[in-house]
């Protein structure tokens, strides 16, 4: 069973800062990519920030300059630093984590695992 357990959320001002962290538990020894996520009410969740085992990151638009993605594998655990927060940043931010494997049949598969997320809002 993998758990993933969002924390750092909460309330902040305009061009404030905040740091999410998600620590993943479970059997599972490490997940090839780790991520992000947000969901404004009435929207869609759309990706936020994503990193890979080895390190490469990708960043929405909308973010980029302003949030950094990290990530510590011995801990299973991956973090974001928002700073410059906007009130548009106000959302559930959800933590992803796919894990990347190939079966005893050869075939290449991924399991996908989310967190409850996480409330972040952004208001003077």
């Amino acid at each position: 069973q993998v758990q993933l357990v969002e924390s750092g959320g909460g309330l902040v001002q305009p061009g404030g800062s905040l740091r999410l962290s998600c620590a993943a538990s479970g059997s599972i020894v490490s997940f090839k990519v780790m991520g992000w996520y947000r969901q404004a009410p009435g929207k869609q969740r759309d990706l936020v920030a994503r990193i890979t085992t080895a390190g490469s990151t990708n960043y929405a638009d909308s973010v980029k300059g302003r949030f950094t993605i990290s990530r510590d594998n011995g801990k299973k655990t991956v973090y974001l630093q928002m700073n410059s927060l906007k009130p548009e940043d106000t959302a559930v931010y959800y933590c992803n984590a796919q894990q990347t494997y190939t079966t005893l049949s050869g075939f290449p598969t991924t399991n996908t695992y989310w967190g409850r997320g996480t409330q972040v809002s952004v208001s003077s």
